[in-house]
Protein backbone atom coordinates (compact mmCIF):
# COMPACT_ATOMS: atom_id res chain seq x y z
CA UNK A 1 0.00 0.00 0.00
CA UNK A 2 2.91 2.47 0.84
CA UNK A 3 4.53 1.66 -2.45
CA UNK A 4 1.22 2.40 -4.05
CA UNK A 5 1.06 5.54 -2.96
CA UNK A 6 4.85 6.13 -3.93
CA UNK A 7 4.20 5.28 -7.36
CA UNK A 8 1.58 7.69 -7.19
CA UNK A 9 3.63 10.62 -6.26
CA UNK A 10 5.80 9.55 -9.21
CA UNK A 11 3.42 9.79 -11.53
CA UNK A 12 2.36 13.27 -10.48
CA UNK A 13 5.24 14.68 -11.02
CA UNK A 14 6.51 13.16 -13.85
CA UNK A 15 2.66 14.59 -15.34
CA UNK A 16 4.09 18.02 -14.31
CA UNK A 17 7.66 17.50 -16.13
CA UNK A 18 6.38 15.78 -19.89
CA UNK A 19 3.11 16.18 -20.08
CA UNK A 20 -0.38 14.85 -19.68
CA UNK A 21 0.26 12.12 -22.17
CA UNK A 22 3.55 11.07 -20.96
CA UNK A 23 2.66 10.89 -18.12
CA UNK A 24 -0.64 8.60 -18.57
CA UNK A 25 2.34 5.99 -20.29
CA UNK A 26 3.81 6.31 -17.41
CA UNK A 27 0.99 5.43 -15.02
CA UNK A 28 0.09 2.78 -17.02
CA UNK A 29 3.48 1.20 -16.28
CA UNK A 30 3.06 1.84 -13.00
CA UNK A 31 0.17 0.55 -12.13
CA UNK A 32 1.24 -2.86 -13.69
CA UNK A 33 4.01 -2.71 -11.85
CA UNK A 34 2.21 -2.12 -8.23
CA UNK A 35 -0.04 -5.31 -9.50
CA UNK A 36 3.24 -7.28 -10.33
CA UNK A 37 4.88 -6.56 -7.25
CA UNK A 38 1.19 -6.82 -5.26
CA UNK A 39 1.52 -10.36 -6.77
CA UNK A 40 4.94 -11.42 -6.20
CA UNK A 41 4.25 -10.44 -2.19
CA UNK A 42 1.66 -12.62 -1.94
CA UNK A 43 3.28 -15.55 -3.90
CA UNK A 44 6.55 -14.89 -1.67
CA UNK A 45 4.88 -14.74 1.77
CA UNK A 46 5.44 -16.98 4.60
CA UNK A 47 2.88 -18.36 6.75
CA UNK A 48 4.94 -20.58 8.56
CA UNK A 49 5.91 -18.35 12.17
CA UNK A 50 4.36 -14.82 11.11
CA UNK A 51 2.45 -12.92 13.19
CA UNK A 52 -0.66 -14.21 11.59
CA UNK A 53 0.53 -18.08 12.16
CA UNK A 54 1.18 -17.15 16.19
CA UNK A 55 -2.57 -15.75 16.35
CA UNK A 56 -4.11 -18.07 14.53
CA UNK A 57 -2.05 -21.22 16.54
CA UNK A 58 -3.58 -19.31 19.52
CA UNK A 59 -7.08 -18.88 18.51
CA UNK A 60 -6.76 -22.44 17.93
CA UNK A 61 -5.50 -23.49 21.32
CA UNK A 62 -8.33 -21.37 22.65
CA UNK A 63 -10.91 -23.59 21.08
CA UNK A 64 -9.32 -26.56 21.37
CA UNK A 65 -9.24 -25.83 25.22
CA UNK A 66 -12.80 -24.57 25.65
CA UNK A 67 -13.73 -28.03 23.78
CA UNK A 68 -11.89 -29.76 26.30
CA UNK A 69 -13.32 -28.02 29.30
CA UNK A 70 -16.98 -28.61 27.53
CA UNK A 71 -16.17 -32.08 26.64
CA UNK A 72 -14.93 -32.75 30.56
CA UNK A 73 -18.17 -30.71 31.65
CA UNK A 74 -20.01 -32.98 29.45
CA UNK A 75 -18.04 -36.24 30.70
CA UNK A 76 -19.07 -35.38 34.35
CA UNK A 77 -22.57 -34.56 33.75
CA UNK A 78 -22.75 -37.77 31.85
CA UNK A 79 -21.22 -39.32 34.81
CA UNK A 80 -23.56 -37.82 37.20
CA UNK A 81 -26.68 -39.28 34.97
CA UNK A 82 -25.38 -42.78 35.20
CA UNK A 83 -24.88 -42.97 38.68
CA UNK A 84 -28.96 -41.24 39.16
CA UNK A 85 -29.68 -43.90 36.69
CA UNK A 86 -28.44 -46.77 38.68
CA UNK A 87 -29.91 -45.11 41.89
CA UNK A 88 -32.89 -45.10 40.38
CA UNK A 89 -32.77 -48.36 39.15
CA UNK A 90 -32.13 -49.48 42.85
CA UNK A 91 -35.13 -47.40 43.90
CA UNK A 92 -37.42 -49.16 41.74
CA UNK A 93 -35.81 -52.36 42.47
CA UNK A 94 -36.30 -51.68 46.13
CA UNK A 95 -39.74 -51.06 46.01
CA UNK A 96 -40.48 -53.56 43.80
CA UNK A 97 -39.07 -56.13 46.28
CA UNK A 98 -41.47 -53.61 48.81
CA UNK A 99 -44.48 -54.07 46.72
CA UNK A 100 -44.04 -58.05 46.17
CA UNK A 101 -43.37 -58.30 50.12
CA UNK A 102 -46.47 -56.13 50.75
CA UNK A 103 -48.64 -58.63 48.15
CA UNK A 104 -47.73 -62.03 49.83
CA UNK A 105 -48.94 -60.36 53.29
CA UNK A 106 -52.16 -59.09 52.03
CA UNK A 107 -52.64 -62.47 50.41
CA UNK A 108 -51.78 -64.01 53.55
CA UNK A 109 -54.12 -61.81 55.40
CA UNK A 110 -56.77 -62.18 53.21
CA UNK A 111 -56.17 -66.49 53.23
CA UNK A 112 -56.49 -66.06 57.24
CA UNK A 113 -59.98 -63.66 57.29
CA UNK A 114 -61.57 -66.43 54.23
CA UNK A 115 -60.44 -69.07 56.46
CA UNK A 116 -62.13 -67.72 60.07
CA UNK A 117 -65.29 -66.31 57.89
CA UNK A 118 -66.04 -70.54 56.63
CA UNK A 119 -65.04 -71.22 60.31
CA UNK A 120 -67.97 -69.06 62.08
CA UNK A 121 -70.32 -69.93 59.04
CA UNK A 122 -69.95 -73.57 59.37
CA UNK A 123 -70.19 -73.14 63.11
CA UNK A 124 -73.65 -71.24 62.12
CA UNK A 125 -75.05 -73.84 60.29
CA UNK A 126 -73.94 -76.71 62.96
CA UNK A 127 -75.51 -74.27 65.46
CA UNK A 128 -78.93 -73.55 63.32
CA UNK A 129 -78.99 -77.55 62.53
CA UNK A 130 -79.14 -77.86 66.38
CA UNK A 131 -81.59 -75.38 67.05
CA UNK A 132 -83.81 -77.11 64.37
CA UNK A 133 -83.11 -80.42 66.11
CA UNK A 134 -84.15 -79.40 69.01
CA UNK A 135 -87.42 -77.79 68.01
CA UNK A 136 -88.58 -80.99 66.15
CA UNK A 137 -87.81 -83.40 69.46
CA UNK A 138 -90.30 -83.25 71.96
CA UNK A 139 -89.12 -83.58 75.32
CA UNK A 140 -91.06 -85.59 77.51
CA UNK A 141 -92.38 -83.10 80.63
CA UNK A 142 -91.20 -84.19 83.87
CA UNK A 143 -92.96 -82.90 86.76
CA UNK A 144 -90.71 -81.82 89.46
CA UNK A 145 -93.09 -80.72 91.90
CA UNK A 146 -93.73 -82.16 95.31
CA UNK A 147 -96.67 -84.53 95.76
CA UNK A 148 -99.04 -83.39 97.54
CA UNK A 149 -98.94 -85.18 100.76
CA UNK A 150 -103.21 -85.42 102.05
CA UNK A 151 -103.44 -84.89 106.41
CA UNK A 152 -105.92 -86.54 108.16
CA UNK A 153 -107.09 -84.52 110.97
CA UNK A 154 -108.40 -88.00 112.54
CA UNK A 155 -105.06 -89.25 112.76
CA UNK A 156 -103.36 -86.23 114.75
CA UNK A 157 -106.74 -85.34 116.93
CA UNK A 158 -109.37 -86.67 118.90
CA UNK A 159 -112.53 -84.67 119.95
CA UNK A 160 -112.33 -85.02 123.44
CA UNK A 161 -116.09 -83.28 124.14
CA UNK A 162 -118.37 -80.26 122.66
CA UNK A 163 -119.67 -77.10 125.07
CA UNK A 164 -121.25 -74.29 124.88
CA UNK A 165 -124.24 -73.03 123.13
CA UNK A 166 -125.21 -71.65 119.61
CA UNK A 167 -122.92 -70.05 118.16
CA UNK A 168 -120.93 -70.24 121.44
CA UNK A 169 -119.73 -73.99 120.77
CA UNK A 170 -116.54 -74.84 121.51
CA UNK A 171 -114.65 -78.04 121.25
CA UNK A 172 -112.00 -79.74 122.98
CA UNK A 173 -109.38 -82.01 120.92
CA UNK A 174 -106.41 -83.84 122.00
CA UNK A 175 -103.31 -84.38 120.35
CA UNK A 176 -102.69 -88.05 119.58
CA UNK A 177 -98.70 -88.10 119.94
CA UNK A 178 -98.61 -85.60 122.80
CA UNK A 179 -101.57 -86.15 124.70
CA UNK A 180 -102.03 -82.71 125.29
CA UNK A 181 -105.81 -81.42 125.35
CA UNK A 182 -106.35 -77.69 123.21
CA UNK A 183 -110.13 -76.31 123.06
CA UNK A 184 -110.61 -73.94 119.96
CA UNK A 185 -113.55 -72.08 118.10
CA UNK A 186 -114.89 -71.56 115.07
CA UNK A 187 -112.28 -69.99 112.76
CA UNK A 188 -109.51 -70.84 115.02
CA UNK A 189 -106.86 -73.38 113.32
CA UNK A 190 -104.64 -76.20 114.48
CA UNK A 191 -101.96 -77.67 113.12
CA UNK A 192 -102.85 -76.04 109.84
CA UNK A 193 -106.66 -76.86 109.84
CA UNK A 194 -109.44 -74.29 110.30
CA UNK A 195 -112.62 -74.60 112.01
CA UNK A 196 -115.17 -74.37 110.04
CA UNK A 197 -118.09 -75.37 111.88
CA UNK A 198 -119.23 -76.85 115.46
CA UNK A 199 -122.42 -78.81 116.60
CA UNK A 200 -123.19 -81.41 119.05
CA UNK A 201 -124.33 -83.69 116.51
CA UNK A 202 -121.68 -83.62 113.65
CA UNK A 203 -119.16 -82.88 115.97
CA UNK A 204 -115.96 -80.38 114.42
CA UNK A 205 -115.61 -79.51 110.48
CA UNK A 206 -112.60 -78.47 109.68
CA UNK A 207 -111.14 -76.91 105.90
CA UNK A 208 -107.91 -78.92 105.52
CA UNK A 209 -104.31 -77.44 104.35
CA UNK A 210 -105.27 -78.98 100.74
CA UNK A 211 -108.84 -76.91 100.75
CA UNK A 212 -111.09 -80.56 101.56
CA UNK A 213 -113.39 -80.68 104.47
CA UNK A 214 -113.01 -83.31 106.84
CA UNK A 215 -114.76 -83.44 110.12
CA UNK A 216 -113.72 -84.74 113.80
CA UNK A 217 -116.49 -86.14 116.32
CA UNK A 218 -116.77 -88.42 118.76
CA UNK A 219 -116.66 -91.40 116.85
CA UNK A 220 -113.51 -90.69 114.77
CA UNK A 221 -112.27 -90.65 118.61
CA UNK A 222 -113.27 -94.52 119.32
Amino acid sequence: MQNKKMFMLVAMVMMSVVGTGRAEQVVDVVDVEIEQVAADAIDNYQVEGSLFQQITDLEQEKILMQLEKERAQLDLELDRLAAEKIKLHMEIDTLSGRAEQQQQEIETQKAKLEAEAARIEKEKESWLAEMEEKKTVTKPVVDTSEPVVQMDIAKMYRLVSVAGAGSQLQATVADLSTGQTKRIGVGKSVSGFKVKSISLDDGVEFIGPDGTVQNLNVSNGN
